[in-house]
């Protein structure tokens, strides 16, 4: 195995300098830096990570905890999106990731003390029960954490702007000339009440009277129970003219109730009355199907999680609990019919 010693021998300099290269410490000419840095890939170092995490007490090993208990967080575009962006940045830095959950082998444990076995730097926390006794007590103690979607106190959290994304998506229908827009929404999580907030907000200021027969209760990621509740929507006395969805995958159920309540859709699908749908999330699903719908920045939410909680890990003395908003954008498809004309 080739070591510090080897590529000090034929870079021509000491065995600290070399560390120092290695280690990105800024008293040396960025020349020599490039130089030795070019030599130890080409002689094929790597850094013992033992050795590493007894010289800086760190494991370099970042923990990843989601648990949802409908098993679609991993299959959840948005959720692998961001794991993908946090896994991309961490590996940027030098850091492995390990995904916890509350056993070690057969044996069952907390989330802390299985932390604590995997000698895990920090923690993500995403796509979980934030209300869970276990969570909380992660969140209690002192190992580094960053949390998506959710606000611990203490800790940085990483958020989707949810609020004014519901409201981008219901002025977007206002202007197409609907006025009677439903709101299928997701379980009653921070994040639906973010979006239940921004809908009531937006309708609020367009003037708009929504009745309570519109706002209805769904869940996530689940196409069957939206189509059982859009059909009963299409069917009230009044119906509305355009509804939107929890996220873009549930739209598949609502797509199915639609044409099979006698209803079209607005790209000429069907034979009845065109009803207008709005999703959320932005998966490539949405763009497939040229749905009208909010894109989640899920990478950059990812990615900067990342950025924070290794910043958190290496810098303890200058971490300051942040609440770092990200924006999306509203994706324009043909799934709005414009009742204006």
């Amino acid at each position: 195995m080739v070591s510090m010693k080897d590529i000090a021998k034929k870079c021509g300099v000491s065995i600290a300098t070399v560390s120092k290269a290695l280690n990105g410490q800024k008293d040396i000419g960025e020349e020599t830096r490039k130089r030795i840095c070019a030599v130890a890939e080409e002689m094929g170092y790597m850094a013992n990570s033992v050795a590493r995490a007894l010289k800086t007490n760190r494991s370099y090993n970042l923990g990843m905890l989601l648990v949802d208990e409908r098993r679609s967080g991993l299959g959840h575009e948005y959720f692998s999106t961001i794991i993908e962006g946090f896994k991309a940045e961490a590996e940027s830095h030098g850091y492995d990731i390990t995904f916890i959950n509350s056993h070690v082998g057969d044996q069952p444990t907390s989330y802390v003390k299985h932390c604590r076995y995997r000698g895990l730097d920090g923690v993500l926390v995403a796509c979980v029960n934030f209300e869970d006794p276990r969570i909380q007590e992660l969140a209690a103690s002192n190992i580094p954490l960053v949390t998506i979607d959710y606000c611990f106190d203490g800790h940085t959290a990483v958020l989707s702007d949810n609020t004014s994304g519901v409201e981008a998506l219901v002025r977007y229908a206002y202007n197409k000339g609907h006025r009677k827009i439903a709101f299928l929404h997701g379980e009653d999580i921070t994040v639906t009440r973010r979006r239940l907030d921004g809908f009531r907000q937006a309708c609020d200021e367009l003037g708009l009277k929504i009745p309570e027969e519109y706002i209805v209760p769904c869940i996530y990621h689940d196409p069957d129970l939206c189509q059982k509740a859009t059909w009963k929507l299409l069917h009230l006395a009044d119906p509305p003219t355009c509804i939107l969805f929890p996220d873009d995958f549930s739209f598949i159920g609502g797509h199915n109730a639609i044409l099979s309540s006698g209803y079209a859709l607005p790209w000429g699908f069907g034979v009845g009355k065109a009803v207008s749908a709005l999703g959320y999330d932005g998966i490539n699903l949405a763009r497939m199907m040229r749905l009208t719908t909010y894109t989640q920045n899920a990478y950059t939410i990812g990615k900067t999680a990342a950025d924070r909680l290794i910043h958190t890990v290496e810098h303890p003395e200058q971490a300051v609990p942040e609440r770092i908003m990200i924006s999306g954008e509203l994706m324009e498809g043909n799934t709005v019919l414009d009742i204006n004309r």
